[in-house]
């Protein structure tokens, strides 16, 4: 099976969960930025959470499906049509060959993510599929995709031949999809008035009291100068340390919020340096990454405190929440 690309839009490039195991030799994770996208996008087709897909940033991509496929699209509120035929998202969706499938327009959030049964069919690079822009490695020729290339899905596993079996016996037009969908894990209602959770980082106490206290009062705004590498933040209050000290280079993580000497935080993502010398005053939470993701320049968001032992539970509730519609999926088509 295989897809042609008639436009790229803003930015696609081909990710999975990430490079691991590899930042002592520095090279970066990488991988989708919101991972819970990406995972239920895979769940909905039959694949395992951790196959490729295509990070669609913003609007104007479009694909000529060129076999029927069995696809599903998440993450942001976006518009997509299939052939002029709207597109729901957080579902299965059978397509036919020859329909054209277009990211017309977003109206929350800032990436979406399409899988395909099978996974998207790229090399593995240091046991990764994803994109790293940066360093020219990994994904679709190590860039974005463009006009002209040539997609290819792998071997679709016996539970994607199940479900695609199953609604080939109906009837449809350009795209057949089901009743049921998982829209629980959709991050709209979020990102209305979002509240990022996160934890004091490292260096939390050697910020000023007014600073500690800015960083979870005042509202953020995503500045211009954000990308997949990290978002930088502008507040009306910027925040400073109580008194000067050396930082020595540590290792970071994704949603980790650095401030450099001019008071402006930064958070990191997936495309972050594996090491940081700024002073780190705060963790953002493994739940809300997904939210944060989202966000785009010129959003405004709030931080709130949160303890480890919180984090951590609400992170093992999402897990749950994941396995279970894993499960729910495969149960549906046994």
């Amino acid at each position: 099976m295989s897809i042609t690309v008639i436009r790229s839009g803003m930015l696609a490039t081909i990710q999975d969960l990430g490079r691991y195991r590899y930042q002592k030799y520095g090279v970066v994770p990488g991988g989708a930025m919101d991972t819970g996208a990406a995972r239920v996008a895979n769940f909905l087709v039959g694949n395992a959470g951790d196959e490729a897909v295509l990070e669609v940033t913003l609007a104007g991509a479009m694909l000529l499906i060129e076999e029927d496929m069995l696809l599903a699209i998440c993450g942001a509120d976006m518009k997509v049509t299939a052939s002029g035929e709207r597109l729901p998202l957080w579902r299965p969706a059978l397509v036919k060959a020859g329909t054209t499938i277009h990211f017309e327009a977003c109206h929350s959030g800032c990436r979406s993510y399409l899988a395909v049964a099978g996974g998207f069919d790229v090399p593995k690079i240091m046991g990764s599929r994803s994109t790293y822009l940066r360093a020219a490695i990994g994904g679709f020729m190590g860039r974005g995709v463009k006009a002209g290339d040539q997609l290819s899905a792998g071997v679709a596993s016996p539970l994607s031949m199940r479900m695609m079996k199953d609604w080939e016996k109906k009837r449809f037009s350009n795209v057949t999809v089901p009743s049921w969908h998982a829209s629980h894990f959709a991050v709209a209602d979020e990102l209305a008035k979002p509240l990022i959770r996160a934890m004091p980082g490292t260096d939390y106490e050697r910020f000023m009291a007014s600073s500690q206290a800015a960083l979870f009062s005042q509202t953020f705004r995503i500045a211009p100068q954000s990308d997949r590498m990290g978002y930088r933040l502008n507040g009306a209050e910027t925040l400073m340390l109580d008194a000067p000290f050396e930082v020595l280079s540590e290792a970071v993580a994704n949603g980790t919020v650095q401030v450099p000497s001019d008071g402006n935080p930064i958070v990191l993502l997936a495309d972050r340096q594996t090491t940081g010398g700024y002073p780190r005053i705060a963790q953002v939470a493994t739940v809300d990454l997904p939210v944060f993701a989202q966000l785009k320049p010129g959003d405004r968001f709030r931080f709130e405190a949160i303890t480890q032992q919180q984090a951590e539970r609400l992170y093992l509730d999402s897990e749950r929440d994941m396995a279970i519609l894993k499960a729910a999926i495969a149960l549906k088509f046994n």
